[in-house]
């Protein structure tokens, strides 16, 4: 055989053997079998999150919320961390959520206010809303028609003939949200009632000027809404001008709890 046949099945061999250890790389033959691999270890750092639904308006309490191991590298700055607030009553002492806050979210200081400070309804309002307060009565001992964070919609009564006197309604806006009840804007677990005598209620901006023309018109009242029901269109209707003027009637489930006259043309 001569030398250069050798040469060149030399490097075969060689080439063969290089592919064979290559494959075996690959395909993992260098792992011995059952022997796994190493876990990443992945830092984290406890958050506090909600343990439950929270509402918007209720008082944020120790059982509502939890810490929870949470990747140290995703951790924003509205956190509340374990390592800088080591104790979560003192967390939460005092304050009440400002908008819904599902089981498992981070509390932040966007979510939460605490209740005694300055500006707290302020700080309830969903963004571009205004809070507008309107007038409500209750008959005596009957009580709670309506509580804070409950949806109701809104309806506006006016006389359409002055003989016979006939009155009409018409639902002028949807699906509203009560945000407080006189001064009251959280609502206890266990309570049922509140005797109030005004209603404060989120509105857009061109929702509150329409419910400030229909309380000048006549009678305005609150239907209130099933809970967990939403408007499917947005029905808001434009108000019309009247001389008549009215009061709040409270209606629950179609029932009304409370009233007022509503006063004719010529009375």
């Amino acid at each position: 055989m001569n030398r250069s046949r050798v040469i060149i099945l030399a490097l075969a061999a060689l080439a063969a053997g290089a592919a064979a250890l290559l494959a075996r790389g690959f395909l993992g033959g260098g792992t011995e079998p059952g022997k796994a691999m190493p876990a990443v270890s992945l830092a984290t750092v406890g958050v506090l999150v909600a343990s439950s639904n929270i509402e918007p308006g209720r008082p944020v309490t120790p059982d509502l919320v939890k810490w929870q191991p949470w990747p140290k590298s995703t951790v924003d700055s509205t956190f509340i961390t374990e390592d800088a607030n080591p104790h979560p009553e003192q967390v939460v002492k005092g304050t009440v959520s400002r908008a819904p806050i599902l089981a498992g979210e981070p509390l932040t200081n966007t979510k939460i206010v605490h209740s005694d400070a300055a500006g707290v309804m302020a700080a309830m309002l969903s963004p571009g809303m205004r809070a507008v307060s309107i007038p409500i009565t209750t008959e005596s001992g009957a009580g709670g028609f309506i509580l804070p964070n409950d949806r109701v919609d809104v309806l506006l009564t006016v006389q359409v003939s002055e003989s016979p006197k006939v009155f009409a309604s018409r639902a002028i806006l949807h699906d509203v949200r009560v945000l407080a009840v006189d001064q009251t804007y959280t609502q206890d677990k266990d309570q049922k009632t509140v005797l109030a005598k005004t209603a404060t209620l989120e509105l857009a901006p061109h929702q509150a000027e329409m419910l400030d023309g229909a309380a000048a018109t006549g009678a305005v009242s609150l239907t209130l809404r099933p809970l967990g029901e939403t408007a499917t269109a947005d029905l808001n209707a434009d108000s019309k001008k009247h001389k008549d003027t009215g009061v709040v009637a409270v209606i629950r489930y179609g029932m009304a709890r409370a009233g007022g006259s509503v006063p004719g043309k010529g009375e």
